[in-house]
């Protein structure tokens, strides 16, 4: 039997006999055991690769660990960061914000304030332009009473509607009411003769004013309206305050007698300052 013909008949039979001949087995163990590690050895060393295992994962763990706690810290650190930086632009927008808003407030202000001076100032041109217009159309008016007088004088025009114009003109000034008196002096005591007394008077507040309104009133005129006044006063029992005459032509001589007498004088209606 050659080398090879042994092998293959060892091969094939010796697992049969290994695991039937305990003595066999034993011998085989013994010039073999070189070439491998014991139980108790094999089970050293696989204890100490599992234990070098379980050192592996828990430095794995324990870096995995410091890995997690350094990404949580630059996550902070980074999420304070932007949180400093957005504080810090909203604080910028706020302040920009609160400039515009100032801006705006000074520049309405300005705007109000300009508003203001030019409505003042318009309405005090109209306020002027109003008052030089009444004036012109108050010289106007006196200028067509001038003329009106003039008429009446001259029997151009009746003295009834000069008397109306200038009471008219006292009447809307002055918000009173000019009234017509008309009594008939029996005994004469203001023409020497019975006869019709015309006059006007303005009661106002308790205060009684009589006026003589005429387009020219001479020396003898002024007289007889001063004999007027107290042949009503006598009638009616009751004291004038003021005695006033309003003609825009007052001869010179009248004029003296009004001094004298505390008449009031003026050229017309508008120039009476109060009543």
């Amino acid at each position: 039997m050659n080398t090879e013909t042994l092998k293959d008949t060892i091969k094939r039979e010796l697992p049969a006999l290994v695991r039937d001949d305990p003595a066999l087995r034993a011998f085989i163990l013994d010039i073999t055991r070189p070439e491998y590690a014991g139980r108790a050895e094999t089970q050293d060393r696989f204890y100490d690769i599992l234990a070098e295992l379980r050192r592996d994962r828990e430095e794995q763990a324990r870096k995995w660990d410091e890995q997690k706690r350094e990404d949580q810290r630059k996550w902070d650190e980074q999420k304070q960061k932007d949180k400093r930086q957005w504080e810090e632009q909203n604080s910028k927008w706020d302040e920009q914000n609160r400039k515009w808003d100032e801006q705006k407030q000074e520049d309405k202000r300005k705007w109000d304030e300009h508003k203001q001076e030019s409505d003042r100032k318009w309405e005090e041109n109209r306020r002027e332009f109003q008052q030089v217009h009444e004036e012109i159309m108050a010289q106007a008016k006196k200028f067509d009473r001038s003329i009106g007088a003039l008429g009446a004088r001259w029997g151009l025009q009746s003295e009834k509607a000069f008397r109306d114009a200038l009471a008219g003109i006292l009447e809307e000034n002055f918000g009173v009411q000019v009234i017509n008196v008309n009594d008939y002096d029996d005994a004469g005591e203001v023409f020497g003769r019975p006869d019709q007394v015309e006059l006007d008077v303005i009661i106002q507040n308790g205060l009684l004013l009589i006026c003589e309104l005429k387009s020219s009133i001479d020396k003898a005129g002024m007289y007889i309206f001063e004999r007027k006044a107290r042949f009503y006063e006598r009638r009616h029992g009751r004291t004038a305050n003021r005695l006033i005459v309003i003609s825009p032509m007052i001869d010179a001589r009248a004029a003296k007698v009004a001094e004298r007498l505390g008449i009031e004088t003026y050229g017309d209606s508008v120039e009476v300052s109060a009543l």
